[in-house]
């Protein structure tokens, strides 16, 4: 075991010029800090069997969940249950970082959900 960091931690880019890191990469848990400048989302979509927890580190984002916005300021987070469609959005004018918390780990549990399908 070794401290862990966005220094040290497996990085990778998202969307419009997010960032991601993993802290956490097992197969029945994930923990990912994750970076978006102002203005960016990532794409509406669910997972059928990972369950999510979203909470903002700095700055304020916009979480929908099922078609009803969630505003989240530092310090606050939302579950979000599998199966439920959802966007994490950037609406501010000033950059965001916050945690998701997975389990099991998202990756490739991953279905688009364009809005009005479900959500």
């Amino acid at each position: 075991m070794s401290v862990v960091g966005t220094r040290n931690a497996e990085h990778y880019r998202w969307g419009q010029g997010c960032d991601g890191w993993h802290l956490l990469a097992g197969d029945d848990l994930s923990v990912i800090e994750e970076r978006m400048p102002p203005g960016t989302a990532e794409l509406r979509h669910r997972h059928m069997h990972a369950r999510q927890f979203f909470y903002v580190l700095e700055g304020e984002a916009v979480l929908e969940l099922e078609g009803a916005p969630h505003r989240l300021n530092r310090g606050e987070g939302l579950h979000v249950p599998p199966g439920a469609a959802h966007q994490m959005r950037n609406d501010s004018d000033a950059g965001t970082r916050f945690l998701v918390v997975s389990s099991p780990k998202s990756h490739g549990d991953r279905v688009a959900a364009p809005l009005g399908a479900g959500a």
